[in-house]
């Protein structure tokens, strides 16, 4: 695994969604949730929307346009109209820098 770091941990506040732009072909969302840390592709797969601007509720965030959940550890779509899973990253915290593995995504699709 290589991991990469792509916040602070102070950026992150539970249960909002943090838009970090990893490199010129990827956003993830950082999301702390019940003191653990997700990242997940931050576009849905549906309505190529970005997943940081919905909702955290229940380990999933919710596209606000159109209202597909997708599960924050295995990127999975939970409801219509999405159908295709998002990709998830492995992340650890490393002091006070949140990191993330894009290098061994993993998807359900």
């Amino acid at each position: 695994m290589s991991y990469t770091t792509v916040a602070h941990v102070t950026e992150l506040n539970e249960d909002k969604p943090l838009a970090v732009d990893v490199n010129d072909d990827l956003s993830v969302a950082l999301v702390l949730h019940h003191g653990r840390v997700y990242a997940i592709e931050d576009e849905c797969s549906h309505g190529k929307v970005k997943l940081s601007d919905g909702d955290v509720e229940d380990s999933t965030i919710e596209c606000y346009l159109h209202g597909s959940t997708f599960d924050l550890e295995t990127g999975r779509p939970l409801n219509l109209p999405a159908t295709t899973s998002v990709r998830v990253f492995p992340c650890r915290i490393e002091g006070e820098d949140v990191q993330i593995d894009v290098t061994t995504p993993t998807t359900d699709y």
